[in-house]
């Protein structure tokens, strides 16, 4: 049947006209063009003899003719031409395509959409174009379409609206090249970042805005935020603030809280956001009946509740409930149960506002791990973090081996996150582990300054890669340049040689110090150490060095004590040395509980100019008071030391190998303030043995978390004595003691510490000192 002219000359206009900008629009509105002149076709009649391409450049012949339905050979058909057409259109080679029949062949006159030569971005600042061009799928090389253009603008929007910059715009520009080329030039305009102006809270009766304004992680902008991003809107951490808030409100005993919703509205004039948090707190319970009852064989119902940390007429806390069944499974573990799941089963008693909760611990399913899998390190070697698992493939599964892996992984410091997630194995008895982390810069390049108490003035540059290669070496030089202190160190460490058990290292090292102020004599030592450390189990280390190093006392005072006069002079020292540590912290860079011990041995007079054994204690212990106080950086810390030294052979250890004590390790004492003195010229001799304990208590101050400001009130007792016996020479060993208060704050200049103490307890002679300041960056 023909088509009326009318209806044809439409259908001409249409397709020469409206170019086609999407596959969408040709799966919509295909048509078939037919040139002027060609005679009218009807369906099923004739025999297609061949099919002729015309304005093909780049695309053979041959691929054109594989997208049409209809083949020589074929009977016309003119619903098999028009969808040839579409899909010719669909596959996005194309800008223009024109089919018609001319007797028994078919015409089809294509026009290719252009390449893409490059793609540059103009105008960024913020964000680099590193980061852009891994957002857009248009490529060099690629097929250029206007859609494609259209889809990569509204992307890079997008990622700039996730930053805040919702006033930002995007407008690609092509520029036309020779050979059917075209230069993709995104132009854009960053914007300014639209802030969170204002953060409330609906349906909150027990809770302040203010109060849960500090949980949750989205900040209001304040002058005091000028390096942070918290108060950028971003509105994937709504939904994280969504969870912080329930989290809090489920400590706090409301088991039946919801978060309904929480919104973003933008201001008039788009400078801001107006965030709201919509709350039904409903009731708060306390807690009633806390029984454990244990179906396991070998462990019983008595030796797992020494793990419940709540106990009735408690405020109900989902977190200490969550707590109370990973230590009970742990403890299980411990006592040879390697399956175990423990359930706390929750009743509610809405009427008396009370939860009974029943821990059931019972034979879990027997899970043994099939296959750990990594992603997400692009350049750390894979061995590098299996070596910190606690638990290999083949093991049966443990979920507190697993979270300790987790914080091993953490501890690294190579990494900004670290995740470790289970799904089924093969068969119903295994599990994969899916460990994730997101990779951090570890290279440094620091040029720092500052000043410090002890110190002085000071000037530091280094270079260090605390994951050389990938392979978990730390190398690093550094040098210090400071008024009373000069040192440059070399030092390589690999935590884990051979893939063994064995972490192996050395340090060179220049050390020179001016000591005139507390001893009236300046020392130089260099030499070297080779190191050597092992793990007997998790908790239990060992290491051990090798040190040789040349000691030099020169510039003496000719005031200075008589002993230290005798001091003058050059000594080798040749000494070997082991540290033994027990470490149960939950975190080696920021612990808050837990407990370490370590004890020091140092031998020398294998060689050298001196014999001496010296031997030291110390240890750590760390309460949180999160469940009290409800804030985890509530933390009391009670460390301790004590130190012996004793010479042998007839070669007296010298005034550089013993202890002092004042300043760090007795905070309102000045360094090598107290202890044994030569009353005559005041200079600190040191000592023989030495004790020191300081109980600390770390507190946030009362001020937004960005600020970078936490609070401690200390008090430091210390003990030294064992010096030199001669006239005008006093040695009295009973304590001493500094009380007083500090502040530090992570700047955007480096960590600032002032501390503030006061010499409780001290001797005429002791040199005192309230104030210490210690300042230093590094960018």
């Amino acid at each position: 049947m023909h088509a009326p002219p009318f209806s044809r000359a439409l259908l001409l206009a249409a397709t020469c006209l409206v170019p086609v900008l999407a596959t969408a629009s040709a799966e919509a509105q295909p048509r078939r063009a037919a040139s002027q002149g060609a005679a009218p076709s009807r369906a099923g009649s004739g025999i297609v003899t061949g099919i002729d391409i015309q304005g093909n450049q780049r695309i053979e012949a041959d691929t054109i003719r594989s997208y049409m339905l209809l083949q020589p050979g074929d009977a016309f058909e003119e619903e098999r031409l028009d969808r040839s057409l579409r899909i010719l259109f669909a596959t996005g080679l194309f800008r223009d395509v024109r089919v018609s029949r001319q007797g028994d062949r078919i015409v089809v006159q294509v026009e290719e959409n252009p390449i893409v030569n490059r793609v540059a971005f103009e105008g960024n600042s913020k964000l680099g174009d590193d980061v852009l061009r891994n957002e857009v799928q248009l490529r060099s090389r690629s097929v250029f379409t206007p859609q494609a253009a259209q889809a990569d603008r509204t992307r890079l929007l997008e990622i700039y609206a996730r930053r805040g910059r919702l006033s930002a715009t995007v407008e690609p520009k092509i520029i036309q090249l020779d050979q059917n080329r075209v230069d993709v030039v995104y132009e854009i305009n960053e914007g300014n970042i639209a802030l969170v102006s204002r953060i409330n809270f609906v349906g909150n009766r027990a809770y302040s805005d203010s109060r849960l304004k500090e949980i949750v992680a989205t900040r209001e902008a304040a002058w005091y935020r000028p390096f942070s991003s918290s108060d950028t809107y971003e509105p994937e951490r709504l939904n994280f603030d969504r969870e912080l808030l329930r989290r809090y409100y489920l400590r706090q005993g409301y088991a039946d809280v919801n978060i309904t919703s929480a919104t973003a509205e933008l201001s008039p004039d788009r400078s801001g956001f107006f965030v709201t948090y919509t709350i039904d707190e409903g009731r708060r319970y306390r807690l009633g009946k806390v029984e454990t009852i244990s179906s396991l064989r070998n462990v019983t119902a008595d030796q797992l509740r020494g793990q419940v940390e709540i106990s009735p007429g408690d405020w109900y806390d989902g977190e200490a409930v969550e707590r109370t069944a990973e230590a009970m499974s742990d403890r299980a573990n411990q006592l040879g149960a390697p399956f175990v799941e423990v359930t706390p089963r929750i009743v509610r008693n809405t009427d008396a506002g009370t939860i009974d909760i029943t821990f059931e611990v019972k034979e879990g399913n027997r899970l043994f791990v099939e296959r750990i899998d990594i992603t997400g390190n692009v350049r750390t070697q894979d061995r590098v973090i299996r070596s910190e698992f606690r638990l290999a493939e083949g093991d049966a599964f443990n979920a507190a081996q697993v979270r300790r892996s987790r914080q091993r992984i953490r501890d690294l410091g190579y990494f900004n996150d670290a995740t470790i997630s289970t799904v089924p194995g093969s068969t119903p008895d295994r599990v994969v582990l899916n460990t994730n982390v997101s990779e951090r810069a570890t290279g440094e390049v620091s040029i720092g300054g500052g000043y410090s108490t002890d110190a002085g003035a000071l000037a530091d540059l280094g270079l260090r890669e605390r994951n050389l290669l990938g392979t978990g070496i730390d190398a690093r030089i550094n040098g210090v340049l400071a008024q009373r202190r000069s040192q440059l160190d070399l030092s390589v460490t690999d935590p884990s040689f051979l893939d063994r058990n064995l972490a192996l290292g050395a340090d060179v090292f220049y050390i020179n110090r001016d000591l005139l102020d507390y001893s009236g004599y300046r020392e130089r030592r260099y030499g070297f150490s080779l190191r050597a450390g092992y793990e007997f189990n998790e908790y239990l280390r060992q290491s051990w060095a090798y040190t040789l190093s040349n000691r030099t006392i020169f510039d003496v005072d000719p005031n200075a004590s008589l002993y230290i006069r005798e001091q003058e002079g050059s000594t080798l020292l040749s000494q070997i040395g082991q540290t033994l540590t027990y470490d149960r912290r939950d975190s080696r860079l920021d612990p808050r509980s837990g407990y370490m011990l370590r004890v020091g041995t140092d031998l020398a007079g294998l060689g050298g100019d001196v014999s001496y054994v010296r031997a030291r204690v110390d240890g750590a212990y760390y309460i949180p008071f999160e469940r009290l106080l409800g804030d985890p950086n509530f933390v009391l810390a009670i460390t301790g030391s004590v130190g012996a030294l004793e010479s042998f052979g007839g070669k007296p250890e010298r005034i550089v190998d013993r202890f002092f004590l004042g300043g760090e390790n007795l905070r309102g004492f000045e360094t090598a303030g107290a202890g044994p003195r030569d009353l005559a010229t005041r200079d600190s001799l040191g000592g023989r043995f030495l004790y020191t304990q300081t109980t600390e208590f770390r507190f946030p101050l009362p001020l937004p978390e960005e600020i970078g400001l936490t609070g401690r009130a200390f008090v430091d007792v210390g003990g030294l004595s064992g010096s030199t016996k001669g006239p005008g020479i006093v040695d009295n060993g009973s304590p001493r003691v500094g009380a007083g208060v500090g502040v530090s704050w992570r700047s955007p200049f480096g960590l600032i510490n002032l501390d503030f103490a006061q010499a409780v307890v001290k001797k005429d002679y002791d040199e005192t000192q309230f104030f210490r300041f210690g300042f230093g960056t590094r960018f």
